[in-house]
């Protein structure tokens, strides 16, 4: 699917040869930065949005151009689009109201959607006397009563605080599996796509970037936006060159020498490309205090560095650092998450070892990941 916007005459391209198979009963979660076609994907598949070219299909039927009320879908808003003089058991009730259920049914259906919601209490108050917590699931109550094919959820969570954004994603997961429908969910905030998602959709510049389970979207991410997008606090990269030998590969950075495994050689090799173009990608918590180790860290595994900021975090610290050899420069500075039995103070100069298992190279070009398949 691609969608087309016409701005003052000029064609803007939200979504970008979208192209995905969702399964039966799969939670899927679009991720990516403001202004990334996720918002706009999902209207399209409501039927709020037309595509431009593509079809959209749902069991097998290509529903692209009909109206969202002939659509087995139902979407819950950011902003819940409660009926403000409607009571909880108003709100909730209405979908089947306007498709002229019997009352009794109704009623029935209202009260058992209410009480899996942890909300039957509530059924004689109005959205005005409700928390937003509340409110939230009020939204997904009017929702799920109608029993559809489909749910889409649009960045649900955002307008609540974040102690009640996590109580909710929990929810969310508890009420996924009792219910066991398809749904389509849409954020910015990574947690939410990790924590909630069978496979998370990232996307950037209205294209789809990676489709993947959330632990290999964080282990093995298929290009340098998927690495720096995915991960709190965010991957670190380093210009680097390498230097491919029998013994392994030598990388070079302004600051450190590493020496990588021989695997990450051979991979070199397939790929043929510019070894003075590379990027280093190296997580916080692929970083270690040597000190802290039983065994002295095997050569060209560690570098010094200058201790600028130390952030206790309860089991770790997070620590900002720059090389040694740079420690006057802006530019090197770096994020280290650290055991939490470390020593290191601000000031303090930090032997920090590198688990070479846990890197990535990226061409600086094409932003690619050499050492995940691209198959």
């Amino acid at each position: 699917m691609t969608k087309v916007f016409d701005d003052d005459g000029e064609d803007v391209v939200a979504v970008d040869d979208f192209d995905l198979e969702i399964y039966d009963g799969e939670f899927i979660v679009l991720v990516g930065p403001s202004g990334c076609g996720k918002t706009t994907t999902l209207r399209t598949v409501a039927g709020l949005e037309q595509p431009s070219e593509g079809r959209i299909i749902i069991r097998g039927e290509d529903v692209s151009g009909q109206d969202p009320r002939e659509r087995d879908v139902a979407m819950v808003f950011q902003n819940y689009a409660l009926y403000p003089h409607k009571t909880v058991r108003g709100n909730i009730a209405f979908p089947l109201e306007i498709r002229k259920h019997p009352a009794e049914e109704i009623e029935q259906r209202v009260v058992e959607t209410a009480e899996m919601l942890g909300i039957g209490e509530l059924l004689d108050r109005h959205p005005s006397d409700l928390s937003g917590g509340q409110q939230q699931r009020v939204a997904l109550g009017r929702a799920i009563i109608r029993d559809p094919e489909l749910f889409l959820f649009d960045e649900p969570l955002s307008n609540l605080d974040a102690k009640l954004r996590i109580e909710m994603r929990t929810e969310l997961n508890k009420l996924h599996d009792r219910v066991g429908k398809t749904s389509l969910y849409v954020t910015h905030d990574q947690a939410e796509a990790m924590t909630l998602s069978d496979r998370v959709v990232v996307m950037n510049d209205g294209e789809i970037q990676q489709v993947d389970s959330p632990e290999i979207v964080y282990e093995q991410p298929t290009n340098r936006f998927v690495a720096g997008f995915i991960g709190e606090p965010p991957m670190n990269f380093f210009r680097v060159t390498a230097d491919v030998a029998d013994d392994g590969v030598r990388v070079t950075g302004e600051g450190f020498e590493l020496t990588l495994p021989t695997s990450v050689g051979e991979r070199l090799t397939e790929w043929g490309g510019d070894t003075d173009r590379l990027e280093l990608g190296v997580r916080p918590e692929g970083f270690a205090d040597a000190t802290l180790l039983e065994e002295e860290p095997a050569a060209g595994r560690s570098f010094d560095a200058r201790v600028l900021v130390v952030e206790p975090m309860g089991p770790h610290k997070d620590l900002a650092v720059r090389p040694l050899s740079r420690e006057d420069d802006e530019d090197a500075e770096f994020s280290a998450r650290i055991s939490n039995d470390t020593q290191a103070s601000v000031g303090d100069t930090i032997q920090l070892t590198v688990d070479t298992d846990e890197i990535h190279l990226f061409d600086a070009k094409s932003g690619e990941n050499l050492l995940v398949s691209h198959q």
